[in-house]
């Protein structure tokens, strides 16, 4: 029997506008309307997922945020955080000197850090709702204030040697990229799997109790643990291998298609 629902957002739960499709407003108002538990499984900190169930009208749902990095409970209690250590935050942010034109981002906890408010800050803020706050990186570090990720905004290709450089630089640290534009570092025990075996433990569920959703590659350890994993329709078809079903794209409310398919709700 099922009792929990994880998805992704972006690109999942959201349509490409960063708007829910209707058919997506009401399988999460069914899902909790039944006192089944709808998760949401983002790269996203928790201030820029709580806008959404916000916008909903509904109570904070339990969040799973960078990527597996901190967890949280409906009652916003915390059950989980991994922080990156203060040695590699150090030289990270030592290396991140090398480039010119980029802009790092640093999150911790429910804070998120800038050393100031460019326009790219600013896109950030205006899509997810949450704020950032003016600080020195080092100032932060020198206070013991560690990041659950360090985000960097930069143009595609720099993008893409700051991948390659820094993964290989940092062995202890998940390098990659979320787009073109956006590369996210995290510890590399992080993981969206993780954050979910964390809180399945806390409500003593199962994987057996649950499904997943998601459309891209940082949704891959998510799609193997759970056994009932959905790709949605928009997903590359290497995504769309590594779970056990496709449903319709994000623009088409797949989450609400899948959840009708097998009687978690009422067509």
């Amino acid at each position: 029997m099922i009792k929990i629902i994880f998805s992704d957002i972006d690109g999942t739960f959201l349509r490409d506008s960063k708007s829910p499709p209707d058919l997506h407003v009401a399988a999460i108002k069914s899902v909790i309307a039944r006192g089944l538990k709808f998760v949401f499984v983002s790269a996203r900190m928790p201030e820029a997922i709580y806008p959404i169930t916000d916008a909903l009208n509904i109570a904070h749902t339990p969040v799973i945020s960078y990527g597996g990095g901190l967890v949280l409970t409906e009652r916003e209690e915390i059950i989980f955080d991994k922080k990156i250590s203060a040695d590699d935050t150090r030289n990270v942010l030592a290396e991140l000197k090398h480039w010119t034109d980029i802009t790092p981002n640093y999150y911790t906890g429910r804070r998120w850090f800038a050393e100031e408010i460019d326009s790219r800050v600013q896109v950030e803020m205006n899509i997810t709702g949450a704020t950032a706050e003016v600080a020195s990186f080092d100032g932060l570090l020198r206070e013991n204030i560690l990041p659950n990720k360090i985000l960097i905004m930069c143009e595609p290709p720099t993008c893409a040697e700051m991948e390659r450089v820094l993964g290989e630089k940092f062995p202890t640290l998940n390098v990659v990229r979320s787009s073109t534009f956006l590369l996210e570092i995290m510890d590399k025990t992080v993981s969206k799997a993780t954050g979910i075996n964390a809180l399945l433990n806390h409500y003593g569920l199962t994987i057996d109790e649950a499904v997943a959703f998601g459309d891209n590659y940082n949704d891959a350890e998510m799609l193997k643990l759970i056994p009932q994993s959905v790709a949605m329709g928009n997903a590359p078809d290497a995504v769309k291998k590594m779970a056990a079903a496709v449903t319709d794209t994000n623009e088409a409310g797949g989450i609400y298609t899948y959840l009708a398919k097998i009687g978690v709700i009422a067509p």
